[in-house]
């Protein structure tokens, strides 16, 4: 399996949300980067946020986020 640039982007959208509070989303405006905003449609599509346009994270999104969110402090980690 490879990193294609959507799943990249997927990524780099599920970074953004604070798991620290279920009550905070994010909004991804209709004039953001367009890469962004498609990254946000296929998350909606995947059943990992409740809104095309970010909103919140759906059960599915909220482990989903915790994997990516994990990954990337590991691999940010200085050894």
């Amino acid at each position: 399996m490879s990193l294609t640039p959507h799943l990249i982007e997927e990524l780099e959208l599920l970074n953004l949300f604070n798991l620290n509070s279920t009550q905070e989303g994010i909004k991804v405006h209709h004039d953001a980067d367009p890469k962004m905003v498609a990254a946000a449609h296929r998350l909606f599509d995947k059943g990992i946020i409740s809104q095309m346009d970010g909103g919140y994270l759906t059960d599915r999104g909220v482990e989903t986020a915790e994997h990516v969110q994990l990954l990337v402090k590991m691999l940010q980690a200085e050894s």
